[in-house]
């Protein structure tokens, strides 16, 4: 079934007091991208002028350093907004969106955003929350590199993984995103190799089984103890 741009914009918590009429009005300012897999949607360097809603697909949103070695921050689902500093910030990106599978993301300039905050001044007000929540979530991401080393890591990861993306099916419950063990290692913060060491660890003894490349929850508390 193929849904409009209304129905769309309806599923965004940011728009949910916005009236039929207003909504209408926003349709007409938001452009609609197509990204392909592993195609980006902003790199870092970029202008910092845009609010991102993403509609269809999954999107993550990592840091690359100079040597080409990535961190993912944070993975996106459809309903979730991002790029929401440059709404206040003029300074360039400091990271970049890729498309984790195919995407549709609808896009919003800065002085489109700022004609509807006039009038509704709780855009701004959800905006800073949404900040200080992701605020919160780098300072947990940034204590777990300092001070836990990698199973533990792979096991807060997973555990996170599997509240935010649950999906129960025949052969039990897993993570509904498809990642690779490089993906995976962008997310833990450590090489592929110690990535895939610990995760054969796991599926030993264990804890979790992977079936084309979806991983599944074998042992919750066992997870939970290496977690810790």
């Amino acid at each position: 079934m193929k849904h409009t741009k209304l129905w769309y914009l309806k599923k965004f918590n940011l728009l949910e007091t916005f009236s039929a009429e207003e909504m209408i009005s926003l349709k007409d300012v938001l452009i609609d991208n197509v990204v392909k897999k592993k195609q980006p949607i902003y790199l870092a360097g970029d202008p910092d002028e845009n609010l991102y809603f993403l509609k269809e697909g999954r999107v993550k949103i990592s840091r690359i350093d100079e040597s080409g070695k990535e961190f993912t921050i944070i993975l996106l689902e459809p309903g979730e907004i991002f790029g929401e500093l440059g709404l206040f910030d003029d300074s360039p990106r400091e990271t970049a969106a890729i498309a984790l599978e195919d995407s549709i993301i609808c896009m919003m300039k800065r002085r489109d955003f700022e004609k509807y905050a006039i009038n509704k001044p709780e855009l701004s007000f959800k905006l800073n929350k949404l900040m200080g929540l992701r605020l919160r979530q780098i300072e947990s991401r940034i204590e777990e590199l300092l001070f836990r080393d990698v199973p533990s890591r792979l096991a807060r990861l997973l555990l996170r993984l599997f509240e935010q993306h649950p999906r129960e099916t025949t052969n039990g419950t897993r993570i509904n995103i498809k990642l690779s063990q490089q993906e995976i290692a962008n997310l833990v913060g450590a090489t592929r190799e110690m990535t895939s060491m610990v995760l054969n660890s796991f599926k030993r003894s264990g804890l979790i089984r992977i079936e084309s490349k979806y991983i599944y929850l074998i042992d919750r508390k066992e997870l939970e103890k290496i977690a810790r």
